[in-house]
């Protein structure tokens, strides 16, 4: 009887501890969907975090409003969150648009400004041009700030209306496309991953080879494996230190994707090494032996037998390396920089999700932003992490019906 509750207890505290866990995981998840889906849309998605200003050159040109007052007053294109309008929407008929003065807050800032809601379809300003003469994409929600030197500061809807209405031929307009977005923290998490994968997955395979096919056991192969195992467990914020230490300062890659890429590389090799370690003895010895008892070489053993059938170790390797990497910020802080900006080369600074998540959470108290970068960690780590899936089983030789 006693042995029955006996089981019976500890399989209660086993539900338990299981339902604590999945409990905890589905409420932070739900929390950070909760606080931050609403914010989730393409604008989101497709454009910087900072605002894009440029001058736009266009020819004026009478454009009539082919639709009626009531429709123009509902377009309301900008955003309620952060934007709140001060006035209905009046039409410019020489720039073929209409504008509305809105009150812009957000956590840090609070203005003014006139944006616009409404262009025609033969408005100018659909043919903009840059200084440069390429073509210039100006849309609704777009702020205008000037024309032809005139500052809009200050400035009632009225005498902005005005001040464009009397403006002729070629005008040279001052355009803000608003940001809040998320797109260039994208490209830079991506720039990371793969660069980071590129440099740590070779090391850190041809590692595990030396270690399981060519290291005799001993004292060494004893220390290596200590050695990488003492390497995991080690905070990022000192491989942070050590990176901006090497990299940025002592081989002048300055705060760069570079250097941020080689300090996440050395980051992941331990992962890389112990998985792919654990992967390659799996792998039968009988195949290895049959291999060379059929004349191959050792290495070509290595290259066409035991790589092949350890395929989904490896791959289980890279699953933990993109989330590592995707996940990294503090490391990334020191070697990176927090540049919301598509790196240029692999010497630009750039900022991926994890970062830009924490400033804009830390620096701006934008809880709401952050939980909606954190959306989209997670749906690429998940896409990613599918993408290394199906890759592995295709390659995957040892199990292939």
């Amino acid at each position: 009887m006693s042995r029955r509750v006996s089981d019976l207890f500890i399989k209660a505290i086993i539900y338990l501890a299981t339902g604590i866990t999945l409990s905890v995981l589905i409420f932070i998840i739900g929390f950070i969907f909760v606080k931050g889906i609403g914010l989730i849309n393409w604008d989101f998605l497709s454009r910087d975090f900072n605002d894009s200003v440029a001058y736009a050159f266009v020819e004026s040109s009478d454009v009539p409003l082919s639709i009626d007052q009531n429709t123009l007053n509902d377009k309301i294109p900008y955003d309620n969150r952060y934007e709140t309008a001060l006035t209905k929407p009046s039409y410019v008929k020489n720039i073929g648009a209409a504008i509305a003065q809105v009150t812009f807050k957000n956590h840090s800032t609070e203005k003014q400004q006139f944006v616009i809601t409404y262009i025609e379809a033969d408005s100018p300003l659909l043919k903009a041009v840059d200084s440069n003469g390429t073509k210039l994409k100006v849309g609704t929600d777009y702020v205008i700030e000037s024309i032809n030197g005139n500052d809009f500061t200050d400035m009632s809807l009225a005498e902005v209306v005005s001040t464009i209405g009397n403006q002729s031929g070629k005008l040279k307009i001052k355009i803000v496309q608003p940001g809040g977005g998320i797109k260039s923290n994208i490209i830079t998490t991506l720039y990371m991953v793969l660069l980071s994968l590129v440099i740590a997955l070779p090391l850190g395979i041809f590692g595990a080879i030396y270690l399981t096919e060519y290291a005799k056991p001993g004292k060494m192969v004893n220390v290596i494996r200590f050695a990488a195992e003492c390497l995991a467990g080690i905070p990022s914020i000192i491989f942070g230190l050590f990176g901006m230490a090497f990299f940025v300062v002592a081989l002048n890659f300055q705060i760069s994707l570079i250097s941020g890429s080689l300090t996440v590389a050395i980051i992941l090799l331990p992962v890389i090494i112990r998985s792919t370690e654990e992967a390659l003895k799996t792998v039968p010895m009988i195949f290895r032996e049959g291999s060379l008892a059929l004349g191959a070489t050792k290495l070509q053993t290595i290259f066409k037998v035991v790589l092949p059938c350890a395929v989904p170790g490896i791959a289980t390797a890279v699953l933990l390396s993109i989330g590592r990497v995707v996940g990294e910020s503090a490391a990334l802080l020191l070697t990176a920089g927090t540049a919301a900006q598509i790196p240029g080369t692999l010497f630009s600074p750039g900022s991926t999700l994890t970062v830009q998540a924490y400033y804009v959470a830390k620096e701006e108290g934008n809880i709401e932003l952050a939980c909606a970068i954190g959306i989209v960690i997670i749906v690429i780590v998940i896409v990613l992490n599918i993408l290394s899936r199906i890759a592995s089983d295709k390659l995957d030789v040892f199990n292939k019906k």
